[in-house]
């Protein structure tokens, strides 16, 4: 028999047998794996919501590899990638996302994800790209895991909310190319270990908190090119790393403590540069010649420094310049040569922004100027001290969309060439010593949107041209030497601010003003206008200040009645007759002047006019009646008529009376006021005297160990008084100095009759002569143990910050604040304006409860009328401290309680964010208002000040880490932040009361969860 077809047979089974248990096999793992897939989408998508529904797909209707944003393998049918960006996605990351095995790209960017980013990410070992960026609440730390994620070549973890420190084991990524964290919280030091990663190409850890120096270990990151870090607190020189890195085209150190020099070879060893920031810094020295060797370099900044020397005129071979920033420097010597600079840019035909502003420069503007690329956007030479005149050929520069040549020493008359730059939006020629006559060439300037010529000698009449500047919004002519009329034709332009104060102006103001919808500030004082104030200024709906007073106005007061957002309205120092009118007590004003007039009849009590801090009404001998604080006469009952002859004469009499009495006490004052200073008398009895030499016994000789602080008139110095040597701060005025005498006789007026518990106590005072014969005054006060709010706030050089203050610690400070600044406004006999309220005049006694101190620009609100108001412009000269000052006394406005209600906005919003007004990251449109307007409510824990989750005294009751806080905390964080932007809100009709801050304080201060 033969055997052979059986056996071929039997084996062709037993094969193909084999073959389908192997199919089945295959095909039940991969099963089981595609439903592992399945399910972790599903679990995925159970943890968010999704408003656009977008993912509607992800059902059982479709293969999950063909769910929106889910992407799979060809040949397992696995998820490879998950991209689902920007779908308004809201929720948690699940943790399930780890069960994507195959993963290779996840993005979700641009959602709404909370919570935190789940360990389990470093299951997914294929993974190549992760991108969770733009999920501004995304939280929590990095997870350490995410080194087990190998193949990870793409990091972009921006604009999140993650806290602590960038793991070290970030450092196993070998095969990194980008790693992204900047607008984070990030904080603790740059990662040696980082070093490793030899093929990473962009390095971004900008906008985060991280400190220390930069590792010598990043010159081992060979392949990089792009180096942000940028808005940190790093510190050191520049980092000597870098100049190993010849690959790098991109260095932003900008808004950092880099300090020293920098190598004078720089731009040798870094010839590959694009783009280098180091502005904001404290950088010394001079400016590396070897720049120049850059070729490619188009972006330059090297402002906000302490760069000494000169611009090198080698700059001129850096053909692609187009963004060149030195301002805020020490560069130039008030020397002829200092702009030589300017000629060798000629060559830089690529500029398109030049910014040397706020620095040394003299000699005269160069004629050269006008050489400069005709690619130029902006230039901004303000703030030097240069001369000259304003070159004719300045029309060369065709495509200018600002010209910023304020605050220097130009003379001569403005070009009529200058109408040439049709293309320019802002014209800054203010506080320079220009004559002539405004040219009338201006009229081709089209686009213009800002006019600033203030604090010049330009004469002549406002132009007729003006009014062709169609989208013109701010004019700013005040403190020149005009004269004529406005131009009706003015006030067909989209103005919002108008100011030409302090002129020669004549004539009627037009009645066109009607026109002005937008018009939210007018300032007409001090020029000669007369004939009636138009009635048609009550048109204007947006109007918040209308300053008119030191005219020649008559006639009775118009009807403004529709002026329901009026703050601040000054009519004083005119020929206004008539009554008060009555629709005045329905403005929410904050201060209306109507002093110096010829008005009559009864003062009314309602509105304003109850609050005679914001009420002035002086020198209208016709007015009665108002309230008590007003010192006016009780306005007459109605006579019956057989009394009538003899009431007349009767009141005849009194005024008589009245007006001899009032000439008399006019005359003391006028004889008091005088006098050079106070005596030691105007604090009363209780007030012990005390001389020259106990002062100088009682600091050690006014020795530098006893030295601790220095403010705008004086020092202040630690002593020990008495026998049983009281502990006491001492100021001394520095009588050399303009406005010291003035000061003091300020603070001794302001603090004599005020008791408050959270103003400073002052003991006594001392105006004597020193040892050498010279004049000495100076203040004692109590001793405040635990120093400045801004020492708590601030670390300065060489100068260890103290222990950091919590939530709760701050809100207290700001509650005592403002408590003691309602009293001064509401309270006190004379109201008080403080003037100067900031962090380094905040004292903290030895339970941190807060003190105001220094009132040393303090003005008394009966003061404020016409008389007081010349004495504020003549006589310190300030009205409080850059950045904390309000805006509306930059545009000469009057002193008023809303001024120390913007300068505790700033204060609050300091606290908050542990930046001050003046940082350096603020410039151009951003300042700290608006960088905190910007944030909240959805990036609050971004700006906050980190300081504030630092551990505290187990006494404060309060959280002490950043693992204790809550939403809650967060909520109340942004009640406190909402405050601060209310209170320094630029104008002033949108600033919050002080009595309702101080409430609304209190209220969120009992909100604040407790351990």
């Amino acid at each position: 028999m033969n055997t052979r077809p059986l056996f071929s047979l039997t084996y062709h089974a037993i094969f193909l047998l084999f073959l389908s248990l192997s199919i089945s096999k295959f095909s039940l793992v991969t099963t089981l794996s595609n439903e592992t897939d399945r399910l972790a989408l599903l679990e995925f998508k159970s943890h968010i919501d999704s408003p656009l529904n977008v993912l509607a797909s992800w059902n059982d209707s479709f293969h999950f590899c063909h769910w929106v944003g889910v992407t799979c393998g060809n040949k397992h049918q696995r998820v490879i990638g998950l991209d689902l960006k920007n779908k308004n996605l809201v929720g948690t990351i699940s943790p399930y996302i780890g069960n994507l095995s195959f993963l290779l790209s996840l993005n979700l960017a641009s959602n709404s994800f909370h919570g935190g980013i789940p360990s389990e990410v470093g299951y997914l070992t294929r993974l190549r790209n992760l991108n969770l960026s733009y999920n501004p609440i995304l939280g929590g730390e990095i997870p350490v895991n995410l080194s087990h994620c190998s193949n990870l070549q793409y990091l972009d973890l921006k604009y999140n909310d993650l806290v602590q420190g960038i793991p070290s084991e970030l450092g196993f990524l070998s095969k990194l190319q980008i790693l992204i964290l900047e607008s984070n919280h990030l904080s603790g030091r740059f990662p040696p270990s980082l070093g490793n990663l030899s093929s990473l190409q962009i390095l971004g850890f900008a906008y985060n908190n991280l400190e220390g120096e930069i590792p010598n270990t990043v010159a081992q990151m060979k392949s990089l090119t792009s180096f942000y870090v940028e808005i940190n607190r790093l510190s050191g020189v520049f980092p000597p790393s870098l100049y190993n890195l010849s690959s790098l085209t991109n260095i932003a150190l900008t808004n950092n403590n880099f300090i020293g020099n920098l190598n004078p070879d720089l731009g040798i060893v870094l010839q590959n540069l694009q783009i280098l920031w180091i502005g904001a810094n404290q950088f010394t020295g001079i400016i590396p010649v070897s720049l120049s060797n850059i070729s490619d370099i188009h972006s330059l900044d090297l402002g906000n420094n302490y760069f000494t020397g000169t611009i090198p005129m080698s700059f001129g071979n850096l053909r692609n310049l187009r963004w060149f920033g030195a301002f805020n420097n020490l560069l130039g010597n008030y020397s002829v040569y200092d702009l030589s600079f300017l000629s060798s840019l000629n060559n830089c035909s690529q500029l398109e922004l030049l910014s040397v502003s706020d620095n040394q420069f003299g000699g005269e503007l160069p004629n050269s100027i006008t050489n400069l690329s005709n690619q130029l956007l902006r230039i901004r030479l303000d703030g030097n001290s240069i001369g000259g005149s304003i070159p004719t050929r300045i029309s060369n520069l065709v495509s200018l969309t600002e010209l910023n040549l304020g605050a220097n020493l130009l003379t001569g008359n403005i070009p009529s060439s200058i109408g040439k730059l049709s293309n320019l939006h802002a014209l800054y020629l203010y506080e320079n010593k220009l004559t002539g006559e405004i040219p009338s060439s201006f009229d081709n300037m089209t686009k213009l949107l800002y006019l600033d010529m203030e604090s010049n000698s330009l004469e002549g009449s406002i132009p007729l041209s003006l009014s062709r500047c169609s989208h013109l919004q701010k004019v700013i002519l005040c403190h020149n030497k005009l004269n004529g009329t406005i131009p009706e034709q003015l006030l067909g332009l989209p103005l919002v601010q108008i100011n030409v104060s302090h002129n020669s102006l004549t004539g009627f103001l037009p009645p066109d003003f009607g026109n002005q919808k937008i018009l939210v500030a007018l300032d007409v004082s001090y020029n000669k206008f007369s004939k009636q104030i138009p009635a048609q200024l009550g048109a204007c709906l947006a109007l918040e200040t209308l300053y008119m007073q030191a005219n020649s106005f008559e006639g009775t007061i118009p009807d403004l009645s529709q002026l329901e957002g009026i703050q601040y309205l000054d009519l004083s120092n005119n020929n206004l007759s008539g009554q008060i009118p009555r629709y005045m007590i329905n403005f929410p004003m904050q201060n209306l002047n109507l002093s110096f007039n010829n008005l009559e009849g009864e003062v009314p009590i309602e509105g304003v006019f109850k609050n005679a801090s914001a009420v002035e009404v002086k020198g209208n001998t016709g007015l009665c009646g108002g309230i008590q604080e007003l010192h006016l006469q009780a306005c007459p009952k109605k006579p019956r008529k057989h009394f009538a002859l003899k009431l007349k004469l009767a009141i005849s009499i009194a005024a008589a009376f009245c007006l001899t009495l009032f000439s008399l006490i006019s005359l003391s004052w006028l004889k008091k006021s005088k006098k050079k200073c106070l005596s030691i008398s105007t604090f009363g009895p209780s007030y012990q005297k005390i001389s020259y030499k106990e002062l100088r016994n009682a600091t050690d000789g006014f020795s530098l160990k006893n030295l601790i602080g220095i403010g705008n008139f004086g020092s202040v110095y630690k002593g020990k008084l008495g026998l049983d040597e009281t502990t006491v701060a001492v100021k001394v005025l520095n009588c050399q100095k303009q406005g010291a005498s003035k000061s003091f006789i300020a603070e001794c007026e302001a603090l004599r009759n005020i008791r408050h518990r959270n103003l400073v106590k002052i003991l006594t005072a001392c105006s004597s002569i020193d040892s050498e014969g010279n004049d000495f005054k100076a203040l004692v006060y109590e001793f405040m143990p635990n120093g400045s709010l801004e020492m708590w706030l601030h670390s300065e050089d060489g100068v260890k910050q103290l222990r950091s203050l919590n939530l709760l610690q701050r809100i207290k400070i700001a509650i005592d604040v403002a408590s003691a600044l309602l009293y001064l406004h509401r309270h006190c006999q004379t109201p008080i304006i403080h003037c100067d309220i900031k962090p380094s005049n905040i004292l903290l006694d030895d339970d941190l409860n807060a003190h105001i101190s220094d009132f040393g620009l303090a003005r008394l609100l009966s003061k404020s009328g016409k008389e007081a108001f010349l004495n504020q412009l003549s006589s310190v000269g300030i009205k409080g401290t850059v950045g904390y000052a309000a805006p509306e006394y930059g545009m000469g406005s009057q002193l008023s309680t809303n001024g120390d209600v913007y300068s505790f906005g700033i204060l609050l919003l300091e606290m908050l964010t542990g930046r001050r007004p003046t940082d350096k990251l603020f410039k151009d449109d951003l300042n700290l208002h608006n960088f905190v307007k910007l944030a909240l409510p959805g990036r609050v824990m971004e700006i906050v000040d980190h300081s504030i989750f630092n551990e505290v005294g187990e006494s404060d009751n309060m959280v002490t880490s950043w693992s204790d806080w809550t939403s809650r905390h967060t909520e109340c964080l942004i009640l406190v932040f909402q405050i601060g932007l209310a209170c320094s809100a630029e104008s002033p009709i949108d600033r919050m009361d002080m009595s309702r801050v101080a409430l609304e304080l209190l209220s969120i201060k009992r909100q604040i969860p407790l351990d």
